[in-house]
């Protein structure tokens, strides 16, 4: 009882005293709210208000319809440009893409004879260059066939292909986003506030009126896991209430108290990391060091960012190692999939795993800072 006592009293110690620092509550603020909102709608993959220019040769009705067919929020108005300024509108990032119509472009259809069409790429954005490349090769496809045969019928083939989009049928990517970005700044928030509020009290030298005082070096580091956590665990839950579902109206098909106790979970590794950092470090300024080395691993290793199988194979396996990588994994399994427990169990496991053995490793190297400040 005298135990639990002690970490109850020195949470709200440290609950107290992360209350007393408006610029950390104005940041979890900001992390929780903004900062979701801003890279879910902000950041995308696929092609929006892209820059185009035609290079109208032909001027025949034809070239004219196929101007017509690209319009917002794809592309932007296309803008017509003559042929010797392709190169310098290139250049200069005057436009993204540049098309190109031949002379007796719809002549040379009409009668059956092969025409081409030359699309220029500024591939610097290469990501967006690539979709919005197939995106123009399509539209010109589906324009050309409507304009010659004057219907928009389908030649019939021996296979048909269906595409059924699960989870996500618009493709909206900032459904997507949002969940990584709950997901980046849970396993932030967590490793900050512990190894910030453990530095705090080293350079204010509190840490030795605790050493003075009947105190275990676990009391003092659980009383930070869980003060530290239940912050960040309010923070979340606030944050997929109102950011998630109702601002970002974002679908969650599965049970949130699942995902929270994955949450739980792994809050017990990123406090434990958060631990770690801060007993290793000398100054907040090493401490801001180690976390962009850290921080940066985990959130690419994840397949938060990236997908794993994207990876070399040997990365792959190293990966497992790492709880970010299945707190991703259940997390979209959850939030996206609808799974239940009988399909992530697995995940939790492992996350609960590699988090306590992590967490004996912290409170050991913990300890000994702490015997040496004695």
């Amino acid at each position: 009882m005298g135990r639990a006592s002690n970490i109850l009293w020195l949470g709200l110690k440290e609950l107290r005293s992360l209350a007393s620092d408006p610029v950390l509550v104005a940041f979890i603020l900001y992390a929780f709210t903004l900062a979701i909102i801003s890279q879910a709608r902000g950041v995308k993959s696929e092609v929006n208000n892209a820059s185009l220019a035609f290079i109208d040769e032909d001027q025949s009705q034809l070239s004219k319809e196929l101007i017509a067919a690209f319009y917002p929020p794809r592309f932007q108005h296309p803008q017509i440009i003559a042929t010797g300024e392709a190169a310098a509108a290139l250049d200069r990032g005057r436009y993204m893409f540049i098309v190109a119509i031949p002379p007796r472009f719809e002549f040379d259809l009409r009668r059956g004879r092969p025409a081409e069409v030359q699309v220029d790429v500024d591939a610097t954005a290469m990501m967006q260059a690539s979709i919005g490349a197939g995106y123009i090769k399509n539209i010109l496809i589906d324009r050309v066939n409507l304009f010659i045969h004057r219907t928009d019928a389908k030649q019939k083939l021996p296979l048909r292909v269906v595409i059924r989009k699960a989870f996500n049928p618009n493709g909206d990517a900032s459904w997507f986003g949002a969940i990584v970005a709950l997901v980046n700044q849970i396993t932030t928030l967590t490793v900050v506030l512990t190894g910030a509020a453990l530095i705090r009290e080293r350079e204010h030298g509190t840490i030795e009126h605790l050493l003075t005082l009947p105190l275990t070096p676990f009391e003092i580091a659980m009383s930070k896991v869980w003060a530290n956590g239940l912050v960040i665990l309010t923070a979340v839950a606030a944050s997929m209430y109102v950011v998630v579902r109702t601002l970002l109206d974002v679908p969650i098909a599965g049970s949130l108290p699942l995902f929270f106790l994955g949450v739980v979970l792994y809050l017990f590794f990123a406090t434990a990391l958060g631990l770690y950092l801060g007993t290793i470090s000398r100054s907040m300024a090493q401490f801001a060091l180690l976390i962009i080395l850290v921080i940066i691993v985990l959130q690419l290793l994840s397949g938060g960012s990236t997908p794993v199988e994207s990876q070399p194979l040997w990365m792959q396996r190293l990966t497992l190692l790492l709880p970010s990588r299945h707190f991703v994994a259940f997390s979209q399994a959850i939030i996206f999939r609808g799974a239940g427990i009988e399909t992530v169990w697995i995940q939790f496991l492992a996350v609960a795993a590699i988090g306590l053995v992590f967490f004996a490793f912290s409170i050991g190297q913990f300890r000994k800072s702490i015997a040496v400040t004695k």
